[in-house]
């Protein structure tokens, strides 16, 4: 089977993204994990699928690179909705729908604005926070950044009891000048990713609510490039959220699957 696809990046964070409006290709976890293997296949974070919607302009499935669908991804939705406009698919203004509900693009030459979904809970341990901001996020705050074992650190909280059974993604964090730096663990990639869009959203709301940082919209740098994370709290409920920043096509091409 020969299959079309494109790739697209949003601060280093990189995605696989199938049309399949006009026809049922069924990828299986097998074919998703090949693909994104960065030595056999394309490579990339993960993968996503563009379909029709009889609720939005278009709808996305994203699946890790694990081969696993999984919930939703900031950058992987800033990317399609940059595919969409790309590809005669959307307007600038577009509405898609994904893993947990409909989401707002606006899709400019500089950066693309993306909508995300209210967080109505926050958990707090001693070592750190815990939220869902679309994706399960573990928040910590620590010195310098530069300094964490992100790899090895990470597998270990996301793998720690009180996430399971569903596992989690992890954020390291520190804030100087009113400039949030992250580094990531995404579980489903089992490693470092340059970007993660919930989790940059996930850090900003941390950062604000418990006053590490004054500053919104927050400024959030990965290891990728800049985010940026604007919201309003209302009777403790994060709404509003605005998930801002850069999405470009890399290249687009044809691979044969077995």
């Amino acid at each position: 089977m020969i299959v079309e696809f494109s790739k697209y990046q949003g601060a280093g964070n990189d995605f696989i993204i199938i049309d399949c409006r006009n026809n049922e290709i069924k990828l299986t976890e097998e074919q998703i994990k090949f693909l994104c293997d960065r030595r056999f296949g394309v490579g990339a974070d993960g993968l996503m699928t563009i379909y029709d919607s009889p609720l939005a302009d278009f709808a996305m499935k994203y699946y890790n690179s694990n081969g696993k669908e999984a919930s939703m991804c900031g950058n992987g939705g800033r990317c399609i909705a940059k595919y969409a406009v790309d590809n005669n698919i959307a307007k600038p203004r577009t509405l898609f729908s994904a893993f947990d509900g409909l989401h707002s693009a606006f899709v400019s030459d500089e950066e693309i604005q993306l909508s995300m979904t209210d967080v109505k809970d926050i958990v707090e341990f001693e070592d750190g926070f815990f939220l869902n901001t679309g994706s399960p996020h573990f928040v910590k705050v620590v010195d310098n950044i530069d300094l964490v074992d992100v790899r090895t650190e990470g597998l270990r909280l996301a793998n720690d009891q009180r996430f399971s059974p569903l596992r989690t993604n992890v954020n390291f964090i520190d804030i100087k000048e009113n400039t949030i730096r992250i580094a990531t663990f995404e579980r489903g990639v089992e490693d470092e990713t340059l970007a993660c869009g919930t989790g940059a959203v996930a850090a900003a709301i941390i950062s604000v609510n418990y006053k590490y940082t004054h500053q919104t919209p927050a400024r959030i740098l990965a290891k990728g490039g800049t985010l940026k994370v604007d919201f309003i709290k209302l009777d403790n409920i994060f709404t509003n959220i605005i998930l801002t920043g850069p999405a470009a096509f890399v290249y687009c091409g044809k691979i044969e699957l077995q």
